[in-house]
């Protein structure tokens, strides 16, 4: 009972393929093209639009629309789109802004697929401009049409000849995907691109993105075979979220490379009022890049440059480079420019030393940068390049030539092109000089080893290349699967629940410590004892409950900041000490009232201000002090914070950035981008901090903001980690807590969404098999793919035969690539559920079965796919799984689901009919297609 889809099998992809085209193709492979506003006014938009078309062959038909002329440049024009005479795939609209709306109502009438809106004057120019686009996506959803802009470019096709832009040139044909939000900026880079001879499958300006955005096109160029890497200039992200879920499918075959304006202050405001769109944080930004394997770079150079080395070399496994070079001085300036860029120099094994030393004169340097001298000829240059490629402390190389007396430049190229594709290692060439060394540099090219005329430059490169490893590692390494005790009620989601919703009630946005500290331990995370006092009595008695010495804290539900008003007081070692400690942060609080303008709103609030003290054991910090916060970005939404803690948190200003929901991999590479980082791990002497609770305890955090959305802001300052020592087992412990609320006035509807979908816990469930087995059906985590290697030694040739239409070995089934994308999904594009089974005595959990539905790029389609372990078949899990499907897409409202079958594969097909599946024939004669709508 087994069939399959796309991911996995390349005939049923096939079959598919042929059978579906996505809406973007109207735009990128239009057969009739409609130019609206077009002109003969000499130097116009409406003119050149036109020119580019009719002159750049690209299999189609044009025709020009303007309703007072009867032809334009020679070409017979109609009055308006209704009256020409065929359905019309693209309009390419250059008319006065007010006019846009009426003319996208006039196409969606006619049936027009796509359209291009060249006009500016929408969102950029206000309110005005803000009511006609909100008009222009009215009708275009009326009718189905997918818009590019407005305020763009337009839309070239340099393969096919498609020129639908108002550009002075047409772009040569080559294989890298350009989308820019700047139209300005994309004339510029298309004439640099002559000088240079890059060559595009697409050059896109997106303009305002009110419809297509980033990650249409990201989807549409990931799915275009003849693109092979996808860069971008961005000025803002709009839909974060489907950026970054179409960013992370498409980053692992093909690199992304985005170069990101406004990364100050003054730039962003510039963007912002250039596009019309709100800028967020530029940390946040980052981290939203690393999250999804996208690569930021930081001129246009570097953008092409990185494009074009990741599309000739294989991405580096680590930072470590290994230079190679025939002059001294410039292997400093390139180890200089490694270490800048966040690159190692490679150690040299001793076994390469001893190679070296072999073929090398006595003085060559013995260390990285390898200088192998002046005099240097082509064979010294390969042999020294044999060792170094196959020393295993090396990630990368560097060769660079300097053209000296006994330096043959093109001789030397022509040496080292058998190494131009070392397994798993990148291999970049400097080659400096001018016309001496041009002849090398070309032989180097096209052998597909990237060259440089500043080692500088190179290394910069290699740097960029370890930072693309890094963060698809990231994504796709192996989380652990959090230890919680299922019978230890944790989270407590009821008791946060309470407590959120009694502030609410009271008009409260800022909770106490206490509650604060009430809200961390329901998610299991370790915080202090504390205990709340209204008098100095009741101080006292807590204190001599908890033990001397204690911290004796403000009790408010104004004041969070509690340092700033004289609220702390530590270290107090009888009751004396702790009613004195009472009186003065009472004191401090009044006296602040009457001399802060910022509390002295609040003076008819004294309650509020001052409700008394919390008691508190005095912890000992001899450990680190850190700093585990999450707020509201305007773009992303809720971002998560880890770093160094304290009362300097703000002046050391170590922290790192992430997008929740983490895993225990995605905490770990959130501390590795800190200083304090190397001191978790141990320093001086000391111990590591429990680095693996650690994780948990992110991760647990992490959780809490994804399923909290009425927290508007929440830290943890300081959590203390102490390492172990002799007398002490170290461990963790929230000391303080923060925690604000959403304003009275925000409804649900008006919460922030995570830019990352977050595991759907509302598809878990639990269910009997017809033998009466207890199982739970539930969404695939990444920290199943154990579980899905003992699943696959399960399966009979036939099971497998029938799922992916031919034989795969277990070998292949089970690498850690190929099942990393099975188990690190986006559930915003695709679900996957799993049957698990935990025997009850040896709590051992096994997977019975898997079903995927996954969405189809630019329409309302999803396919399915499912496979059930052989010994666990013809117990109701094929059906029940598929009915499980059926009610996800229904939720995520998909209209219709299709899945391909073997022609015998009969009991998949029986389970389709039961289903209410409508099955019929495919052009393959051993597959049948079934389709539901819903």
């Amino acid at each position: 009972m087994q069939q399959s889809l796309k991911p996995t099998s390349d005939r049923a992809f096939d079959i598919l393929q042929a059978e579906k085209l996505n809406p973007l193709d109207a735009i990128f492979a239009p057969k009739t093209v409609a130019v609206i506003g077009a002109s003969e006014t000499p130097g116009s938009v409406g003119r050149t639009l036109l020119w580019n078309l009719i002159t750049n062959p690209f299999g189609g038909t044009v025709f020009p629309v303007n309703p007072k002329r009867h032809s334009v440049l020679g070409i017979k024009a109609y009055p308006k789109i209704a009256d020409i005479p065929e359905t019309v795939d693209l309009a390419v609209i250059a008319t006065p802004a007010p006019t846009v709306p009426g003319i996208i109502a006039e196409c969606v009438d006619a049936g027009v697929k796509s359209a291009i809106v060249i006009s500016a004057g929408f969102k950029e120019a206000g309110a005005a401009g803000i009511a006609l686009e909100q008009q222009i996506l009215a009708q275009a959803r009326r009718g189905n049409i997918r818009i590019i802009g407005p305020n763009c470019l337009g839309v070239m096709s340099p393969l096919s000849g498609l020129n639908a832009t108002f550009a002075s040139a047409m772009a040569r044909p080559g294989n890298v995907g350009f989308i820019s939000q700047s139209g300005a900026l994309c004339t510029a880079i298309l004439d640099w691109s002559f000088q240079e001879n890059v060559g595009f499958s697409a050059f896109v300006s997106i303009g305002s993105m009110l419809d297509v955005g980033w990650g249409d096109l990201i989807y549409y160029l990931g799915d275009d075979p003849r693109t092979k890497s996808i860069v971008i200039y961005m000025e803002s992200i709009g839909d974060a979220r489907s950026f970054i879920s179409a960013a992370r499918e498409v980053a692992l075959t093909k690199p992304i490379i985005v170069i990101k304006a406004g990364r100050t202050e003054a730039a962003a405001k510039a963007a912002a009022s250039h596009t019309g769109a709100l800028a967020g944080s530029d940390a946040v930004l980052d981290a939203a890049f690393r999250r999804c394997g996208v690569l930021r770079v930081n001129s246009i150079s570097d953008l092409f440059d990185v494009a074009e080395v990741l599309a000739k070399q294989p991405r580096p496994k680590g930072p470590r480079l290994t230079i190679l070079t025939n002059a001294g001085g410039p292997g400093v300036l390139a180890t200089d420019a490694l270490i800048e860029a966040g690159g190692e120099l490679a150690t040299i094994s001793p076994d390469a030393i001893a190679a070296f030393d072999q073929i090398l004169p006595t003085h060559w340097s013995h260390n990285n940068p390898i200088d192998i001298l002046g005099d240097a000829d082509p064979q010294r240059y390969t042999q020294a390049l044999e060792i170094a490629a196959t020393d295993p402390n090396s990630d990368g190389l560097l060769v660079i030539l300097t053209p000296q007396a006994m330096t043959d430049p093109t001789q030397t190229a022509e040496q080292l092109k058998p190494y131009a594709q070392i397994p798993g290692k990148p291999i970049l060439a400097s080659w400096m000089g001018g016309a001496e060394v041009t002849a090398g540099e070309t032989i180097l090219n096209r052998q597909s080893i990237p060259t440089y005329r500043y080692p500088d430059t190179a290394t910069r490169i290699f740097s960029y290349m370890w930072q693309s490893s890094y963060n698809l590692r990231g994504i796709y390494e192996t989380p652990v699967l959090p230890a919680v005790d299922p019978q230890s009620g944790i989270p407590d989601r009821n008791l946060v629940a309470k407590i959120i919703a009694s502030a609410r009630q009271d008009g409260r946005t800022i909770l106490t410590e206490f509650e604060s500290k009430q809200i961390l331990a329901a998610y299991g995370i370790p915080v202090v004892e504390t205990c709340v006092a209204t008098s100095e009595d009741e101080a006292v008695k807590c204190a001599e409950s908890i033990g001397y010495p204690v911290v004796v804290k403000l009790y408010s539900h104004i004041i969070t900041h509690k340092t700033d008003v004289g609220g702390v007081q530590l270290n107090l070692r009888d009751a004396e000490a702790v009613r004195q400690a009472y009186r003065t942060i009472k004191s401090s609080v009044e006296e602040k009232i009457a001399k802060d303008l910022h509390y002295s709103k609040f003076a008819t609030q004294n309650s509020a201000l001052f409700l008394g003290v919390t008691v508190q054991p005095m912890v000992k910090t001899d450990g680190y002090e850190l700093i585990i916060g999450s707020s509201l970005d305007p773009q992303f939404g809720p971002v998560l914070l880890f770093g160094a803690g304290g009362q300097l948190v703000e002046v050391f200003q170590d922290r790192a950035i992430a997008l929740p929901p983490l895993n225990t991999t995605l905490a770990r590479r959130m501390m590795e981008h800190t200083k304090i980082y190397k001191a978790l791990k141990g320093v001086r002497g000391r111990q590591s901090v429990d680095m693996a609770a650690l994780e948990q305890l992110m991760v647990a955090f992490s959780q809490l903001v994804v399923e909290q959305p009425w927290i508007k802001e929440i830290d943890i300052n300081p959590l203390l980690a102490i390492p172990p020592t002799a007398v002490n087992s170290g461990g963790l412990i929230a000391l303080d807590g923060r925690v604000l609320l959403q304003p009275p006035d925000i409804t649900e509807e008006q919460l922030p969404k995570l830019a990352i979908c977050p595991y759907p816990t509302q598809y878990i469930d639990n269910w009997t098999t017809k033998n009466g087995m207890s199982v739970t059906i539930r969404p695939i985590r990444p920290e199943d793919e154990p579980l899905l290697v003992q699943f696959h030694q399960t399966l009979s040739e036939e099971s497998v035969y029938f799922r992916y239409f031919h034989l795969i070995k277990l070998s292949q089934r089970i690498t850690h690539e190929r099942l990393t994308r099975i188990c690190f999904i986006d559930y915003d594009r695709e679900m996957a559920l799993v049957v698990e089974h935990q025997d009850s005595e040896t709590g051992m959990r096994q997977i019975l079965a898997v079903g995927r539905l996954s969405k189809l790029h630019g329409t309302d389609a999803a396919e399915f796919a499912m496979i059930v372990s052989d010994r666990y078949q013809c117990q109701g899990l094929g059906t029940e799984l598929v009915r499980r499907l059926l009610q996800v897409g229904r939720q995520e409202h998909i209209g219709r689901i299709t899945a391909n079958i073997l022609s015998d594969n009969y009991g998949m097909q029986r389970v389709c009919e039961k289903l209410g599946f409508h099955l019929q024939p495919t052009s393959d004669t051993t597959v049948m297609q079934a389709e539901i709508a819903l």
